[in-house]
């Protein structure tokens, strides 16, 4: 069993085990030996990170254990996870390794890995690697002095190339669109990309310092961007994580357009050019009822997967499906990528936005959301809900109550100290005080201080 990888890669406090340097370069030595061992021959990583003030020093660290565990390391400095994915593939490098912690705050950091393919490294490459970490913790073994990193200057440039390659022939002249860089990896490309494209952007928290990324801006604090797209009377607004590989909306009115609400337009876009031949979309267990029924009325069946991006992908793939994702705005396009990327996604937004002639708030035409609410609680531990008596009553007793005109979810966070609690259904009031009462249970069973 796994401790230190969760659903996406490690992630934790930066310079603190497992981020420390020392075991930040055994990573990089263990990850090098298992590579040079499958290939027979040195490999090659390309690694990329996003602006946290860490993210150099665990960069150099992970290059340094490479190195000495024969790996070649080329930097594309600054760059979005879905950039460190495509470089991989491209160039020709064996292993992409992102430093971020997505839309976690400045004092995280993360490793993850990907393969040529976008997909993330198998369980055995992470359990092996976790046995290293385990295994040297007597091992005066690598030096902490850090390894010269080369950084490949045309990298960002091709990535951005690729992203507008994507949409070849789009002209955004005429729109007006904020975009909100979350002082993460998008605040040099994003407005690049859309200016090529001939848009008028306003670019807002895209002056990084280390430490502000992700603070109070970006997917998870769209207050501002609503403001912003408010103010200057623009078309629409987009709001990127930390690495860029998720993105929200804000339509012309100021109303939020979040994943479930996207994956709906992209459907209804794909099936009018015929490329939703298997008619079936990918989202998760947290989509929204209504995205379901809305799916059904136009012939899509939609497949839920568990949350995380790793999941959504391999039901993609497992489906041949054309567009999955999930409510956070992670978008996959596997056609294009393997990989949500955040700029993709607002990219294929506005282009079918253009071809349908219509504002983003009528993209979401025809999806009506059932009220939602999500509460998340911190624990000391994550045993199954069910085993703990307290809890599986409580959320049998809600159960009950919805009766079949709702749902309930209970999961725990796969990389966070968290349990959430989902419900919907068809009265706002009454689903905040079922899921009030399911947190309390947990929070009195399991919970720790906050």
């Amino acid at each position: 069993m796994k401790e230190l990888f969760g659903t996406d890669g490690i992630r934790g406090r930066a310079e603190v085990f497992p981020l420390d340097g020392k075991t930040v370069a055994v990573i990089g030595r263990s990850l090098a030996g298992q590579f040079g061992r499958r290939l027979q021959r040195p490999p090659k990583f390309v690694i990329g990170r996003d602006t946290r003030e860490s993210g150099e020093s665990i960069e150099r660290a992970f290059c340094a254990g490479a190195a000495a565990g024969g790996a070649e390391c080329v930097s594309a400095g600054v760059i979005t996870t879905p950039g460190v994915a495509f470089l991989t593939c491209t160039e020709g490098f064996d292993a992409g390794i992102v430093i971020s912690a997505s839309h976690n705050p400045f004092y995280d950091n993360g490793i993850k890995v990907f393969l040529p393919s976008g997909k993330k490294i198998e369980d055995s490459i992470e359990r092996e690697t976790e046995s290293d970490i385990y295994g040297s913790v007597d091992d005066p073994g690598l030096a902490e002095s850090p390894a010269e990193v080369i950084v490949a200057d045309n990298f960002v440039e091709d990535y951005i190339s690729h992203l507008t390659n994507a949409v070849d022939g789009l002209t955004a002249h005429g729109i007006k669109m904020v975009l909100d860089c979350a002082n993460g990896a998008a605040s040099s490309i994003a407005p690049r990309v859309f200016g090529r494209l001939g848009a008028e952007v306003i670019a807002i928290h895209n002056e990084p310092d280390g430490r502000n990324i992700n603070e109070n801006c970006g997917s998870l604090h769209l207050e501002q961007l609503r403001s912003a797209v408010l103010e200057h009377g623009a078309d629409l607004g987009v709001a990127f994580d930390g690495d860029a590989d998720r993105a929200l909306f804000i339509d012309e009115t100021g109303a939020i357009v979040d994943g479930d609400a996207t994956l709906w337009a992209m459907a209804q876009y794909l099936k009018s050019h015929g490329r939703l031949a298997n008619g079936k979309v990918v989202a998760t267990v947290m989509s929204n009822i209504g995205l379901e029924l809305a799916m059904s009325s136009i012939g899509v069946e939609l497949l839920r997967a568990p949350v995380g991006d790793k999941y959504v992908l391999q039901k993609l793939l497992e489906t041949d499906s054309e567009v999955g994702g999930e409510q956070s705005g992670h978008v996959i396009f596997p056609r294009h990528s393997l990989v949500g990327d955040g700029i993709m996604t607002a990219l294929f937004m506005l282009r079918a936005m253009i071809e349908k002639g219509v504002s983003l708030s009528h993209m979401a035409d025809g999806f009506v959301r059932y009220p939602q609410i999500l509460v998340n609680i911190k624990v000391g531990e994550k045993p199954p809900f069910e085993s703990v008596p307290a809890i599986a009553n409580a959320a049998s007793a809600v159960e009950a109550e919805l009766g079949g005109e709702g749902r309930l979810l209970l999961r725990y966070s796969g990389t966070e100290n968290l349990a959430r609690v989902m419900i919907e259904g068809r009265d706002q009031d009454k689903v905040e005080e079922q899921a009030s009462r399911i947190a309390k249970v947990i929070r009195a069973s399991i919970g720790v201080d906050e």
